[in-house]
């Protein structure tokens, strides 16, 4: 039976819940290749709850240098694409100070390999993915306007360099088949364990949400399907009714049934939490997910006018070239639009919404 360890953290405190994670889910580190894969979207700010805080990252990372590996290498792929883009959003955001030295620009190197035929035949994976020995997943309690949520097995996406993100998001051309590509590129090269950022968690808008709530944990499992049906649990949703945690229990990843996980620590369910937008008032279970996929296929990305700042990025990151500037302004173009909201991730103002 998968396990699922839910501590109390802060972001002062983080260590004991790490080395809780660490003895209830032990790893045989000495003289491996360990990789460990923070979720690092886009450059921001520690504060705004957008990527996996330092204090985390740090936390592990000294927890894995006691346990003597032979080589320890911290990276992620960010959305942001061009050149720096890797180093700059791991310094702005804090993580490469917590990386303590062993960074690594993992999106440098990279290996064909074989991929789903019906999406793409092969694509990219970070040499570094492959090397390792171990993998550790960093990812954070945060809502996605395309998966419901992004945890445990959304944060894999990052294991993918450069625009091959974008090429899959174009490829999969819905955000139901969306949800399906997520979970065969975390089929490619499934970590070995997974402890999440839910000090502050995001609500709303997400992945690049302004709406923040202080949720005080650290989620630990060996299991990306159990940690997933633990966050939705958290988050007010339905699990079985998530397509991403359908398509893992259909591929044998795990079991996204409450009853079958053991639970170390208190489940609690964040009171009046904010799933991202969906048109109508939202209703309770599985209603306001399918609703949500629903309106995936009317919403479009609009630019707030108090918020943005023309600086391009939206329209320098689209997939499909669906956006373009109109009087400082950008403007989707709905029969080129995908509805992959790469635009709203990306912002870094948060000035995309969805509308």
């Amino acid at each position: 039976m998968p396990k699922v360890l839910i501590h109390p953290a802060t972001y002062d405190n983080v260590l004991p819940a790490v080395r809780r994670a660490f003895e209830l889910f032990p790893l045989d580190l000495r003289g491996k290749k360990v990789l460990i894969k923070p979720n690092v979207l886009r450059a921001s700010k520690p504060e705004e709850g957008i990527v996996t805080h330092p204090a985390v990252l740090q936390a592990v990372v000294a927890q894995v240098e006691a346990m003597a590996p032979a080589e320890i290498v911290v990276g992620d792929n960010p959305g942001l694409m061009g050149y720096g883009a890797n180093e700059r959003c791991f310094t702005e955001t804090g993580l490469m100070a917590a990386a303590k030295g062993y960074y690594r620009n993992i999106g440098d190197d990279s290996r064909q390999v074989d991929f789903n035929p019906q999406y793409m035949p092969r694509v990219s994976l970070s040499r570094a993915v492959l090397d390792a020995d171990v993998i550790i997943s960093l990812p954070k309690f945060k809502t996605h306007g395309l998966t419901v949520l992004t945890g445990a097995i959304k944060n894999s996406y990052g294991l993918l360099p450069g625009a091959q993100k974008a090429k899959l998001h174009k490829a999969a051309g819905s955000p139901r088949r969306f949800q399906q590509v997520v979970v065969e590129v975390f089929n490619l090269r499934v970590p070995d364990l997974f402890i999440m950022d839910a000090v502050v968690g995001m609500e709303g808008n997400g992945p690049a949400s302004p709406d923040l709530r202080d949720i005080g944990l650290i989620l630990a499992a060996d299991n990306a399907v159990a940690m997933d049906t633990v966050v939705a649990h958290m988050m007010g949703c339905v699990p079985d009714q998530l397509p991403f945690l359908q398509k893992a229990r259909e591929m044998g990843l795990g079991d996204c049934d409450l009853a079958a996980i053991e639970l170390e620590g208190a489940l609690r369910r964040v009171l009046d939490f904010k799933l991202p937008p969906m048109e109508g008032a939202p209703r309770p279970g599985q209603e306001v997910v399918q609703q949500l996929l629903h309106s995936k296929t009317v919403l479009r990305p609009k630019a707030d006018p108090a918020l943005c700042t023309a600086c391009g990025t939206c329209v320098d990151q689209c997939p499909v070239g669906a956006l373009r500037m109109v009087d400082d302004l950008p403007v989707v173009d709905p029969d080129l639009c995908i509805l992959c909201f790469c635009c709203q991730e990306i912002c870094p103002e948060k000035a995309m919404v969805v509308a």
